[in-house]
């Protein structure tokens, strides 16, 4: 599900027990070093905005940031809040699971109309 997009990059939400977004550049590109600056400093900066925002929002143990894209041969970055009591903790997302738990997080749409108003003063 897009979240947001502009001229240089557009945020996906993943489908998880967590809260995830994937931020990826509009040019498909394979590496991080071949895309052009601009764009290499949107991505970093609004990755930046999101783990800002997830902290202060969410309050989790640890947010990770991650650019595999083994699968999927497209730039992109991965930015998960992680909670001591979720499946996978402390194991990454792709680990292996270690219990079955139903988080209580606080609602994902005031988190999205958050983010949206700093995105949106970039």
């Amino acid at each position: 599900m897009k979240l947001y997009e502009n001229e240089t990059l557009y945020i996906e939400k993943e489908e998880s027990e967590i809260p995830w977004l994937k931020i990826f550049p509009q040019k498909k590109y394979k590496e991080l070093s071949q895309c052009d600056e601009i764009t290499r400093e949107k991505l970093f900066k609004v990755m930046l905005l999101i783990e800002t925002e997830m902290l202060k929002y969410y309050h989790p143990k640890k947010v990770n940031i991650a650019m595999f894209g083994n699968y999927l041969p497209h730039l992109h970055i991965h930015v998960m809040a992680r909670f001591e009591n979720d499946s996978y903790f402390p194991e990454p997302m792709w680990g292996k699971k270690q219990r079955d738990v139903k988080l209580d997080l606080p609602d994902f749409g005031v988190f999205k109309k958050r983010l949206l108003k700093q995105l949106n003063l970039l």
